[in-house]
This record gives C-alpha cells, structure tokens and sequence, in this order.
C-alpha cells in the first residue's frame, strides 16, 4: 500500500509541475492565462518591487537550498527517499503558482515593439526558448529529473541506480541548455514593461547562482570527468573548436 501511495503522490506532484510550467509560459508571454505578468490590481511601484521580490526569493531559496547534497542528507531522514524529489518537485510548483498569484505587475514600458511580424518574431522566439527547456529535460531523463521515475521503480521493487555522466545532443555544445532556454524565454519579449524587466533580471541572476551551485556539485559528484567536460564546452554559448 505505501508503495501505491508513493506513486499516485509521485503521479500527482508531477500534473501539478505540467500545470504550473503551462502556467509559466502563458504568464511570462502574456497569452491565454487569465493572469500574466503584466496583468492585475497597480500597487505603488516600491510596495510592487518589494513583494516581487520576496516571491521570487521565497521560489530561489526553495530551489536552490533543498537542491543540496547536505540538505537531501537530512531531508531523507523525514521523508522516504523515493518520493524525495517528487516532494521538491511539488514544492518548487507551489512556489511557482505563488508567483503567479501574488505577483504585481509594473506597466510602465521599457521597450515595445509594434511591427507586427517583428512583435510575433519575439514572441516565437520567447517559446523556442520554452521548447528548449522542455527538450533539454527529456535528453537527460526527463522523468527522472521530476521524480516520476523514482515512484515507478520503487512501485515495481526496482532499485534506482546512479545516473551516469552522459552528454547527448545539445549537452555536447552547451553545459546548461535548460537554463538557456528559461533565459531566452524570459528576454524575448515585444513588450518590455518595467515588471517582466524585474523578473527577467532576478531569475537570470538567480540562474548564474544556480550554475554555480550546481556544478559545484556536480564537480563533488563526477569528480575530473565534469571539470574535462566544463574546460572543453561553453556554459551557455557554443565553443567553436578551431578543427570546426
């Protein structure tokens, strides 16, 4: 029976991750969710910045704090390892529809495009972005990675093995093509108000924190094997290679 259960909480932190990542596309790019980022009640400029800010901290200190080694460590000591990262997974989302709910918009312009087939060619972009942020989960395990598969293995009596060092496609030009697309989503916009300005700074900001922290443990995890990789392949950028 705990098994069962384990997996129908797995099933269901995981629809709640799918339904906060749509929300996320249409909230950044103002399109078909009822409320985007540039929608909703004005509130003063200074009281709008200072909850905006506090929301994305509340989502960047989660993310990155129960991310960590040590903190898994103590975590599992409460919560049974196969539901682990579905629980962060669960976290992580409701921390995201925090955002969305509370968030309060700052309309004043910073640019805008009004040609119209150079207004739709940012949007396309912003959701070529999301694409690869979605693409780039599955090249690794993208079930794995949200904690799907942890619940399924530990359903059948599977024992969950290490997953090995591997770069497949895009992970072969770019260290972190996932983060690239957030960072390509959040930019490409026809209309720069002051509020997608704030998010799109902070959560690029956060990113970089978040490489860091990541590949730190990555470095403590694959040992030489990731520093050959960082050395000889772009973090964000391509690395032309002179032979190429």
């Amino acid at each position: 029976m705990g098994r069962v259960l384990s997996f129908g909480y797995g099933l269901v932190a995981y629809a709640v991750f799918l339904g906060a990542f749509l929300y996320a596309i249409g909230f950044v790019d103002g399109i078909i969710v009822p409320k985007a980022i540039d929608d909703g009640e004005v509130s003063p400029v200074l009281e709008a910045i200072v909850i905006n800010l506090v929301l994305l901290s509340i989502f960047a200190v989660q993310h990155s704090v129960m991310a960590r080694v040590p903190f898994k460590r103590w975590w599992t000591k409460f919560v049974p390892t196969p539901v682990e990262r579905s629980t962060y997974v669960l976290l992580a989302s409701l921390a995201l529809i925090l955002i969305f709910w509370q968030w309060r918009p700052i309309p004043m312009v910073v640019w805008q495009v009004n040609e119209p087939v150079a207004a739709s060619a940012l949007l396309g972009l912003s959701l070529f972005g999301w694409f690869i942020v979605l693409v780039s989960t599955c090249m690794i395990n993208h079930f794995e990675l949200f904690g799907v598969q942890q619940v399924v293995y530990h359903l059948v009596g599977r024992a969950a093995s290490a997953p090995p060092f591997k770069t497949p496609l895009l992970y072969k030009r770019i260290r972190h093509p996932i983060y690239l697309g957030f960072i390509i989503a959040f930019w490409a916009t026809p209309v720069m108000t002051a509020g997608h300005l704030l998010f799109a700074s902070v959560t690029t900001a956060y990113i970089f924190v978040g490489i860091f922290l990541e590949e730190k443990d990555l470095i403590a995890h694959y040992g030489d094997q990731y520093r050959q990789y960082r050395a000889k392949v772009g973090m964000l950028i391509p690395v032309l290679r002179r032979s190429e």
